[in-house]
């Protein structure tokens, strides 16, 4: 018989009471940890946590664009200055809404001349949208609206919608006053809430005074005096000193994204190309900083000021006097035979020794009037001709198949499938490295190339192709800057024209007289600074100097002094450079040197000259059709220690004709003149 245990009794009330006092006191542990911390924030360590509380909270906005810093020429000239604007802006009120930003358009649009061209499709639909947004809610349907409550799609999707679902037929009925106010309304938007928007610089006293006198009835808007760019010496040198953003503009939609990473503003103002663009850190202004106090209203924080000054190695009188001598050469020139295709040439002038530049001027006759040209220097490459037959002989020395003072024979040549080739006086007779130089003689330089090929010549024989013997004398190029990027310290430049692909043996034969492929006068320009220092191939610059930024109409402290910048030093023998330096020297020097006359001898110049065949597209239909001739100038002095390099170049400074031979020479009279206007102020 199974015996039962008796159940003991649990006493339900003590575990209540145990479990009500451990929750109790858990519930105690937590209030006291809370007023620990409450303890701790309010008092012990106040200080401390408001600091972080502002840190996290303290919002700043910049202000508008401040005026750019002065730029100067070498001798301290001032070249870009800033002249105060009238201008009318507008900000955005707590609690204004659309409706009433649109009645405040109405009243002010007809007190101001405004560029409805600009006004695009979209910023029409925009403004209906905000005009009638009952309307707009019914382009759209409940299934549509029900999407977005069900997060199937976005409010901003099913905005666009509306906008989409606007007819033509709605915005056609939009009078010129309406598209005036719609223009109006868009530039009161762009941008941030908070932020001040330029709505029109350079307004006229009538519109200045309106805004003025209104201003406390036309919520937002307001008048300032903002800034523009101003030139003393006009054209001159005004392509390459760049342009500026307009307050409207703001930044440039392709750069944008670049821009607004480095904290710029969309409405802020911004260098667009050339010297103002290269130079933006130094010449953008320190916009004014404010606290945001809430959405529609700030403090000033910080007070902005003018960028910093820079001073350009341009002679700015030197640059008007070259301005002067290529308007009259290029227009005596146009009176001459075969000029029919001749329309503008270039100087360069720069100190070899440190790579300033101290001028560049580019003239270009269009319709009888002349117009700056100077960005072609930099952009558009020429067919250099003989000039580049100094870097030619050197791939001979350095290879090995020429001997300094090396006999050959100027005959007229013949290879295989290519028609006979001559030196410009058909022949020279036996001649050495001096006088091929000197004589500007073709077939050397060919005889040469062959040899570097693998070849020795003789009449009729078959060039091999051999891409060694490009590459050569490609890379012998590349080291003086040739068929490379300058270096110069701007935003763009060309680097000319270079075979992708070499197919063709004679084609070897061009190369090495300057026929195959171009170059900008800016690369001939380093090529014969990298001659004329006979070492070093040197960046050229146009900064020179950077100044802190002054309260009065002086220039700043000086904070920075551009140096020199060796990119490569040429691989030859010295002895080797020199004997190039020599054949330049005779060119200029030599009874029947090819540039005897170009630069008084009194100075001891050295240089070459070039002649080259090219060709253009005369009726536009993309297809060469018209020879013409490329005449070209690199020289320096003087020889022995070089202060000035002098580059002239005029593309299509002739044509062949049948009825004459007439060769215009421009550039040989260009360059007197240039020469004498850089001895007669520096020398």
């Amino acid at each position: 018989m199974k015996k039962y245990r008796k159940k003991k009794k649990i006493d339900y009330d003590k575990i209540t009471n145990k479990r009500f006092s451990l929750f109790l006191g858990i519930i105690l542990l937590v209030f006291g940890l809370l007023l620990f911390k409450m303890i701790d924030v309010m008092v012990i360590n106040e200080e401390n946590y408001k600091d972080r509380l502002s840190s996290l909270t303290y919002a700043t906005v910049s202000g508008t664009s401040t005026p750019r810093g002065r730029i100067y020429d070498r001798n301290y000239n001032l070249l870009v200055d800033n002249k105060s604007l009238k201008t009318i802006t507008y900000k955005k009120e707590k609690g204004i809404t659309n409706s009433s930003m649109i009645k405040t358009a109405y009243k002010v649009a007809p007190h101001l001349e405004l560029d409805t061209s600009k006004l695009t499709e979209q910023m029409k639909r925009e403004f209906y949208y905000a005009k009638y947004p009952q309307k707009c809610a019914k382009l759209v349907t409940k299934k549509e609206i029900e999407k977005v409550n069900q997060r199937k799609m976005t409010s901003r999707e099913l905005e666009q919608l509306k906008l989409e679902r606007i007819s033509d037929k709605e915005l056609n009925k939009f009078t010129q006053e309406d598209l005036e106010v719609a223009y109006l309304y868009y530039l009161m938007n762009k941008g941030y809430t908070y932020e001040e928007k330029t709505i029109k610089s350079d307004v006229t006293d009538k519109e200045y005074a309106y805004i003025s006198e209104n201003n406390a009835n036309l919520k937002g808007f307001n008048t300032k005096l903002d800034w523009v760019r101003v030139y003393p010496y006009n054209d001159t040198f005004k392509s390459i000193l760049g342009s500026v953003s307009t307050a409207s503009q703001g930044l440039p939609a392709e750069e944008k994204d670049y821009y607004l990473n480095k904290g710029y503003s969309l409405n802020d103002r911004v260098g667009l190309s050339y010297i103002e663009k290269e130079y933006e850190d130094y010449l953008k202004g320190t916009k004014p900083v404010y606290e945001v106090v809430n959405s529609h209203e700030t403090k000033l924080v910080k007070e902005g000021s003018r960028g910093k000054d820079i001073v350009l190695s341009i002679d700015i009188n030197l640059q008007q006097q070259l301005e002067k001598i290529l308007d009259e050469q290029i227009r005596n020139a146009k009176k001459e035979a075969n000029t029919d295709y001749f329309d503008h040439s270039s100087v360069i002038i720069e100190d070899p020794k440190t790579g300033e530049i101290l001028a560049m001027v580019s003239r270009k006759l269009v319709n009888n009037e002349f117009m700056d040209n100077t960005t072609s220097i930099i952009t558009s490459p020429i067919t250099p001709g003989s000039v580049v037959k100094g870097a030619s002989m050197l791939v001979g020395y350095n290879t090995g198949v020429l001997k300094i003072g090396e006999y050959l024979h100027d005959e007229c040549i013949k290879v295989a499938g290519a028609p006979e080739k001559c030196s410009s006086v058909k022949t020279l007779g036996t001649i050495n490295d001096i006088t091929a130089l000197a004589k500007s003689s073709n077939v050397y330089q060919f005889k040469v190339a062959i040899r570097v090929n693998g070849q020795e010549y003789y009449r009729g024989m078959k060039l091999n192709f051999n891409q060694k013997a490009f590459d050569t004398y490609r890379n012998m190029y590349h080291s003086f800057g040739l068929g490379v990027k300058t270096g110069i310290d701007l935003p763009f430049e060309s680097a000319g024209v270079s075979s992708k692909k070499d197919v063709n043996a004679g084609n070897l034969l061009d190369f090495v007289m300057g026929q195959y492929e171009t170059y900008t006068p800016l690369q001939i320009l380093q090529y014969i600074t990298t001659i004329a220092d006979g070492k070093n191939r040197i960046a050229p610059h146009l900064l020179k100097e950077v100044h802190s930024v002054s309260n009065t109409e002086e220039i700043g402290k000086l904070e920075f002094t551009k140096e020199k910048e060796i990119l490569n030093t040429i691989d030859t023998k010295e002895e080797y450079m020199n004997r190039v330096k020599e054949g330049f020297y005779a060119v200029m020097n030599a009874p029947g040197g090819y540039g005897v006359g170009y630069i008084d001898r009194s100075l001891q110049p050295a240089g070459k000259t070039g002649t080259s065949q090219s060709f253009l597209d005369t009726n536009g239909d993309n297809i060469i059709d018209t020879e013409t001739i490329t005449t070209t100038f690199a020289g320096y002095y003087p020889s022995n220690d070089p202060k000035v390099a002098i580059v002239v170049t005029s593309p299509n400074s002739s044509h062949p004709n049948s009825n004459n031979d007439f060769m215009s020479l421009v550039n040989y009279r260009i360059t007197q003149q240039v020469s004498k206007a850089y001895h007669n102020m520096y020398d």
